[in-house]
């Protein structure tokens, strides 16, 4: 080909790339713990086929958050990990049903690795019943980790966690915490800070970030 013609091909192709959303997914494995990956292999629940827009992507992200936050769109089932240069990881959840869903704005009061499970009395009174404590696990309800959300300096008794029903991520299905694939709330974990902010957007209200041509690694 001349290298005029050249030229013209690669002009035409620019504002194809402008519109495009790159995205790559970090890997899964470099966060991984020796006890992680024992654990996973060995789970008592079936691997689920997450439909692909749920799993991990860096999307651009053009909303005001400071980096370090992370925002929940309910609306989506997406949550948001907010990165510099106005970049985001995504990744798919399931979230609560509208009635027993948290939203608003809190922080991250505590962070745990393969975390008990301490059954509400709500919970208990309308799935249990089950025991006063489930230690951490493959078949514990919390997965591989429990982000604990803070108003202040109390509790909400809300969770970003893992899950064992993996198959449920992009529902509305939950007792109101954000369950994650522990793959991805491994990853999570290992980025977000003490004290990080963040915001839990009701249903109804979206975070208008487009979802565009996506790939992940």
């Amino acid at each position: 080909m001349p290298r005029s013609l050249l030229i013209l091909f690669a002009i035409a192709l620019l504002p194809l790339g402008g519109c495009m959303q790159t995205t790559l997914s970090p890997s899964t494995d470099a966060s991984m713990t020796a006890r992680d990956r024992q654990l996973l292999a060995h789970t008592p629940y079936a691997q689920a086929n997450v439909p692909e827009q749920y799993l991990r992507h860096i999307v651009d992200y053009p909303r005001k958050e400071q980096p370090g936050t992370i925002l929940v769109d309910t609306n989506a089932r997406y949550l948001y990990y907010v990165l510099p240069d106005g970049k985001a990881i995504r990744y798919g959840v399931a979230v609560g049903e509208e009635a027993m869903a948290f939203s608003g704005v809190a922080r991250v009061g505590r962070l745990a690795e393969w975390p008990d499970w301490v059954p509400t009395p709500e919970i208990q009174a309308r799935l249990g019943p089950y025991p006063a404590r489930v230690p951490g696990g493959p078949a514990n309800p919390l997965g591989a980790r429990g982000i604990y959300l803070y108003v202040g300096n109390k509790d909400t008794l809300y969770r970003i966690h893992g899950t064992n029903q993996p198959e449920y991520i992009g529902q509305a299905i939950s007792s109101g915490c954000i369950r994650m694939r522990n793959e991805d709330v491994i990853d999570l974990f290992d980025r977000v800070k003490l004290n990080a902010t963040v915001v839990v957007l009701p249903p109804g209200q979206s975070a208008q970030i487009e979802s565009g041509p996506s790939w992940h690694g």
